[in-house]
Protein backbone atom coordinates (compact mmCIF):
# COMPACT_ATOMS: atom_id res chain seq x y z
CA UNK A 1 0.00 0.00 0.00
CA UNK A 2 1.18 3.61 -0.82
CA UNK A 3 0.64 6.69 1.70
CA UNK A 4 1.04 9.84 1.06
CA UNK A 5 3.32 11.66 2.67
CA UNK A 6 0.96 13.41 5.27
CA UNK A 7 -0.20 10.18 6.00
CA UNK A 8 3.03 8.49 6.67
CA UNK A 9 3.00 11.25 9.45
CA UNK A 10 0.50 10.68 11.23
CA UNK A 11 0.94 6.76 11.11
CA UNK A 12 4.42 7.61 12.38
CA UNK A 13 3.00 10.06 15.17
CA UNK A 14 0.21 7.43 16.28
CA UNK A 15 3.09 4.50 16.39
CA UNK A 16 5.66 6.10 18.19
CA UNK A 17 4.03 6.62 21.94
CA UNK A 18 4.14 2.71 21.85
CA UNK A 19 7.38 1.97 22.03
CA UNK A 20 7.73 2.96 25.80
CA UNK A 21 11.88 2.37 26.06
CA UNK A 22 12.98 4.61 23.66
CA UNK A 23 13.69 8.15 24.46
CA UNK A 24 11.16 10.05 21.96
CA UNK A 25 10.94 13.79 20.97
CA UNK A 26 7.84 15.55 19.16
CA UNK A 27 8.63 18.82 18.40
CA UNK A 28 8.09 21.21 16.30
CA UNK A 29 8.00 24.83 14.74
CA UNK A 30 5.16 27.07 12.97
CA UNK A 31 6.45 30.20 11.12
CA UNK A 32 4.21 32.66 9.12
CA UNK A 33 4.92 35.84 7.59
CA UNK A 34 2.12 38.37 5.82
CA UNK A 35 4.63 40.42 3.14
CA UNK A 36 4.68 42.51 0.49
CA UNK A 37 7.07 41.09 -2.09
CA UNK A 38 8.75 42.68 -5.06
CA UNK A 39 10.50 40.46 -7.10
CA UNK A 40 11.26 42.80 -10.27
CA UNK A 41 7.79 43.34 -11.79
CA UNK A 42 6.25 45.44 -9.25
CA UNK A 43 4.88 44.34 -5.72
CA UNK A 44 2.15 42.13 -4.43
CA UNK A 45 0.57 40.84 -1.14
CA UNK A 46 1.32 37.06 0.48
CA UNK A 47 1.54 34.95 3.17
CA UNK A 48 4.49 32.58 3.46
CA UNK A 49 5.60 29.40 5.48
CA UNK A 50 8.76 29.53 6.57
CA UNK A 51 10.32 26.22 6.79
CA UNK A 52 7.70 25.01 9.47
CA UNK A 53 8.16 21.77 10.50
CA UNK A 54 7.15 18.82 12.47
CA UNK A 55 9.45 16.20 13.95
CA UNK A 56 10.33 13.58 15.70
CA UNK A 57 13.80 12.24 17.07
CA UNK A 58 14.92 10.06 19.91
CA UNK A 59 17.34 7.81 21.12
CA UNK A 60 17.36 4.25 22.72
CA UNK A 61 20.34 2.63 24.34
CA UNK A 62 21.10 -0.50 22.55
CA UNK A 63 24.53 -1.53 24.59
CA UNK A 64 26.80 -0.21 27.37
CA UNK A 65 27.79 3.41 26.43
CA UNK A 66 26.01 2.88 23.08
CA UNK A 67 22.92 4.50 21.97
CA UNK A 68 21.06 4.60 18.46
CA UNK A 69 19.90 7.69 17.46
CA UNK A 70 17.10 8.96 15.03
CA UNK A 71 15.43 12.07 13.68
CA UNK A 72 12.28 11.94 10.74
CA UNK A 73 11.73 15.83 10.20
CA UNK A 74 9.06 17.15 7.91
CA UNK A 75 8.37 21.02 6.80
CA UNK A 76 5.03 21.69 6.51
CA UNK A 77 3.85 24.38 4.35
CA UNK A 78 1.06 26.31 6.47
CA UNK A 79 -0.19 28.49 3.35
CA UNK A 80 -0.90 28.29 -0.28
CA UNK A 81 0.12 24.75 -1.52
CA UNK A 82 -2.59 24.14 -2.86
CA UNK A 83 -3.21 27.34 -4.80
CA UNK A 84 0.28 26.32 -6.56
CA UNK A 85 -1.06 22.92 -6.86
CA UNK A 86 0.99 20.88 -4.82
CA UNK A 87 0.36 17.41 -4.61
CA UNK A 88 1.12 17.49 -1.10
CA UNK A 89 2.43 20.41 1.28
CA UNK A 90 4.67 18.14 3.68
CA UNK A 91 8.37 17.72 2.17
CA UNK A 92 11.59 15.71 3.74
CA UNK A 93 14.06 17.68 6.09
CA UNK A 94 17.08 15.73 8.27
CA UNK A 95 15.94 12.33 8.76
CA UNK A 96 19.01 9.49 9.55
CA UNK A 97 19.26 7.09 11.75
CA UNK A 98 22.78 6.07 13.41
CA UNK A 99 25.21 5.55 16.63
CA UNK A 100 26.26 7.29 19.29
CA UNK A 101 28.88 6.70 21.63
CA UNK A 102 32.59 7.53 23.24
CA UNK A 103 33.60 7.59 19.46
CA UNK A 104 31.08 10.52 18.58
CA UNK A 105 28.22 10.11 16.44
CA UNK A 106 27.52 8.45 13.47
CA UNK A 107 24.12 8.73 11.40
CA UNK A 108 23.07 7.44 7.88
CA UNK A 109 19.90 9.02 5.73
CA UNK A 110 19.46 12.69 4.82
CA UNK A 111 20.84 15.65 6.60
CA UNK A 112 22.71 19.07 6.45
CA UNK A 113 26.42 19.10 5.27
CA UNK A 114 29.27 19.12 7.19
CA UNK A 115 29.45 22.98 6.24
CA UNK A 116 25.83 24.10 6.34
CA UNK A 117 25.89 23.05 10.00
CA UNK A 118 29.25 25.50 10.49
CA UNK A 119 27.26 27.92 9.76
CA UNK A 120 26.52 28.19 13.99
CA UNK A 121 23.91 30.98 14.59
CA UNK A 122 25.77 33.50 12.64
CA UNK A 123 22.75 33.84 9.73
CA UNK A 124 19.88 35.82 11.69
CA UNK A 125 17.54 35.66 9.23
CA UNK A 126 17.55 32.19 8.43
CA UNK A 127 14.56 30.57 6.60
CA UNK A 128 13.26 34.20 5.75
CA UNK A 129 13.90 36.19 2.96
CA UNK A 130 17.35 37.43 3.81
CA UNK A 131 18.44 33.74 4.42
CA UNK A 132 22.32 33.28 3.43
CA UNK A 133 21.45 30.91 0.95
CA UNK A 134 19.95 33.41 -1.33
CA UNK A 135 23.59 34.52 -1.87
CA UNK A 136 25.73 32.00 -0.83
CA UNK A 137 26.24 28.31 -2.50
CA UNK A 138 26.56 25.50 -0.05
CA UNK A 139 23.35 25.51 2.19
CA UNK A 140 22.81 22.09 1.09
CA UNK A 141 20.55 19.12 2.32
CA UNK A 142 21.12 16.19 1.14
CA UNK A 143 20.30 12.51 1.00
CA UNK A 144 22.65 9.51 0.30
CA UNK A 145 24.99 10.95 3.36
CA UNK A 146 26.68 9.66 5.91
CA UNK A 147 27.83 12.30 8.59
CA UNK A 148 30.08 11.73 11.59
CA UNK A 149 30.22 14.20 14.64
CA UNK A 150 32.63 13.69 16.92
CA UNK A 151 32.40 14.54 20.83
CA UNK A 152 33.61 17.93 22.16
CA UNK A 153 37.20 17.82 22.87
CA UNK A 154 38.42 21.54 24.91
CA UNK A 155 35.43 23.24 22.99
CA UNK A 156 36.85 21.85 19.38
CA UNK A 157 34.38 19.39 17.46
CA UNK A 158 34.57 18.01 13.74
CA UNK A 159 32.08 17.30 11.26
CA UNK A 160 32.49 15.22 8.19
CA UNK A 161 30.28 14.59 5.66
CA UNK A 162 29.92 11.70 2.73
CA UNK A 163 27.18 12.16 -0.47
CA UNK A 164 27.78 8.88 -1.73
CA UNK A 165 27.37 9.67 -5.92
CA UNK A 166 24.37 7.42 -6.79
CA UNK A 167 25.11 7.53 -10.24
CA UNK A 168 27.82 6.14 -12.61
CA UNK A 169 28.62 9.14 -14.24
CA UNK A 170 29.13 11.57 -10.85
CA UNK A 171 31.60 11.63 -8.52
CA UNK A 172 31.10 11.09 -4.49
CA UNK A 173 31.14 14.42 -2.79
CA UNK A 174 32.83 15.51 1.05
CA UNK A 175 32.38 17.68 3.17
CA UNK A 176 34.02 18.69 6.51
CA UNK A 177 34.28 21.26 9.30
CA UNK A 178 36.17 22.47 12.55
CA UNK A 179 34.23 24.09 14.98
CA UNK A 180 35.55 26.00 18.07
CA UNK A 181 32.63 26.85 21.36
CA UNK A 182 28.99 27.35 21.37
CA UNK A 183 27.00 28.28 18.45
CA UNK A 184 24.01 29.95 20.61
CA UNK A 185 27.00 32.02 22.46
CA UNK A 186 25.41 30.54 25.90
CA UNK A 187 28.32 28.88 27.41
CA UNK A 188 31.65 30.68 25.58
CA UNK A 189 31.48 33.94 23.87
CA UNK A 190 33.29 32.94 20.82
CA UNK A 191 31.86 30.75 18.38
CA UNK A 192 34.70 29.73 15.03
CA UNK A 193 34.96 27.31 12.40
CA UNK A 194 36.33 26.65 9.28
CA UNK A 195 34.84 24.42 7.04
CA UNK A 196 34.69 22.77 3.27
CA UNK A 197 32.96 21.42 0.46
CA UNK A 198 34.37 19.22 -2.50
CA UNK A 199 32.20 18.33 -5.64
CA UNK A 200 29.64 19.08 -3.20
CA UNK A 201 25.74 19.68 -5.32
CA UNK A 202 28.38 21.05 -8.05
CA UNK A 203 30.31 23.31 -6.08
CA UNK A 204 34.17 23.50 -4.34
CA UNK A 205 33.56 25.72 -1.29
CA UNK A 206 35.86 27.29 1.55
CA UNK A 207 34.26 29.16 4.22
CA UNK A 208 35.45 30.52 7.36
CA UNK A 209 32.57 31.65 10.46
CA UNK A 210 33.08 33.14 13.72
CA UNK A 211 30.33 35.07 16.16
CA UNK A 212 31.10 36.57 19.76
CA UNK A 213 29.42 39.25 21.92
CA UNK A 214 30.73 42.33 22.83
CA UNK A 215 28.92 44.30 25.42
CA UNK A 216 25.87 42.60 25.23
CA UNK A 217 26.09 42.60 21.19
CA UNK A 218 25.96 39.01 19.27
CA UNK A 219 28.52 39.79 16.50
CA UNK A 220 28.82 37.38 13.08
CA UNK A 221 31.02 37.48 10.46
CA UNK A 222 31.54 34.97 7.53
CA UNK A 223 33.70 34.21 4.67
CA UNK A 224 33.32 32.03 1.91
CA UNK A 225 34.60 31.50 -1.44
CA UNK A 226 33.23 28.94 -4.05
CA UNK A 227 33.85 27.93 -7.92
CA UNK A 228 32.28 25.30 -9.81
CA UNK A 229 33.74 21.94 -9.14
CA UNK A 230 33.78 21.52 -13.13
CA UNK A 231 35.73 24.37 -13.18
CA UNK A 232 34.95 28.12 -13.48
CA UNK A 233 35.65 31.14 -12.29
CA UNK A 234 35.83 31.47 -8.58
CA UNK A 235 33.60 34.09 -6.36
CA UNK A 236 34.05 35.59 -2.96
CA UNK A 237 32.05 37.08 -0.62
CA UNK A 238 31.36 37.50 3.10
CA UNK A 239 28.51 38.39 5.67
CA UNK A 240 28.46 40.44 8.95
CA UNK A 241 25.18 39.98 11.29
CA UNK A 242 24.53 42.04 14.59
CA UNK A 243 21.39 41.49 17.06
CA UNK A 244 20.89 43.46 20.22
CA UNK A 245 17.88 42.54 23.07
CA UNK A 246 16.40 45.05 24.84
CA UNK A 247 14.37 43.15 27.85
CA UNK A 248 11.87 41.12 25.65
CA UNK A 249 12.81 43.16 22.15
CA UNK A 250 15.46 41.97 19.68
CA UNK A 251 16.94 44.28 17.17
CA UNK A 252 18.88 42.26 14.46
CA UNK A 253 20.66 43.90 11.24
CA UNK A 254 22.67 41.62 8.40
CA UNK A 255 24.82 42.28 5.60
CA UNK A 256 25.68 39.51 2.69
CA UNK A 257 27.38 40.05 -0.51
CA UNK A 258 29.19 37.95 -3.06
CA UNK A 259 30.97 38.76 -6.32
CA UNK A 260 29.91 36.35 -9.31
CA UNK A 261 32.00 36.98 -11.90
CA UNK A 262 32.25 40.93 -11.49
CA UNK A 263 28.64 41.10 -11.03
CA UNK A 264 27.69 41.70 -6.97
CA UNK A 265 24.71 40.49 -5.81
CA UNK A 266 24.40 42.22 -2.11
CA UNK A 267 21.66 41.09 0.56
CA UNK A 268 20.98 43.90 3.28
CA UNK A 269 18.07 42.85 6.02
CA UNK A 270 16.93 44.62 9.27
CA UNK A 271 14.53 43.19 11.67
CA UNK A 272 13.27 43.41 15.19
CA UNK A 273 11.74 40.26 17.12
CA UNK A 274 9.19 40.78 20.43
CA UNK A 275 9.91 37.32 22.48
CA UNK A 276 6.74 36.77 24.51
CA UNK A 277 7.92 33.82 26.41
CA UNK A 278 10.67 30.85 25.28
CA UNK A 279 8.08 29.63 22.02
CA UNK A 280 6.14 32.49 20.76
CA UNK A 281 7.59 35.71 19.28
CA UNK A 282 6.05 38.14 16.87
CA UNK A 283 8.86 39.66 13.92
CA UNK A 284 8.96 42.01 11.40
CA UNK A 285 11.82 42.30 8.77
CA UNK A 286 12.52 44.39 5.81
CA UNK A 287 14.98 42.54 2.83
CA UNK A 288 16.78 44.13 -0.35
CA UNK A 289 18.68 42.40 -2.58
CA UNK A 290 20.78 44.23 -5.09
CA UNK A 291 21.63 42.32 -8.00
CA UNK A 292 23.98 43.44 -11.35
CA UNK A 293 22.77 41.04 -13.10
CA UNK A 294 19.07 40.64 -12.49
CA UNK A 295 16.40 43.00 -11.22
CA UNK A 296 16.31 44.27 -7.34
CA UNK A 297 14.17 42.46 -4.99
CA UNK A 298 12.27 43.63 -1.75
CA UNK A 299 10.52 42.18 0.85
CA UNK A 300 8.89 43.85 3.74
CA UNK A 301 6.98 41.14 6.25
CA UNK A 302 5.45 40.78 9.75
CA UNK A 303 5.04 37.63 11.10
CA UNK A 304 4.65 35.02 13.86
CA UNK A 305 6.69 32.09 15.11
CA UNK A 306 5.33 29.37 17.80
CA UNK A 307 7.60 26.50 18.75
CA UNK A 308 6.76 23.02 20.04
Amino acid sequence: MRFAPSALVLAVAAGLPFYASADVNIYGKANVTVQSSDEGEGSFTEIKSNASRLGFKGSEGIADGLDVVYKLEFQVDLSDADSKGDKDNITARNQYVGLKGNFGQIVIGRNDTALKQSQGKVDLFSDLEGDIKNVFKGENRLGDSVTYTSNSLNGFKVIASYIAEDDTDADNGYSVALTYGDKGLKKSNVYAAIAADSEVKGYDILRATVGTKVVGIKLGAMYQTQEPAAGGEDSDGFLVSAAYAIDKTVLKAQYQTMDFAGNDRNAMTAGVDYKFNKSTKLFGFYTKFDDDASADEDYLAVGMEYKF
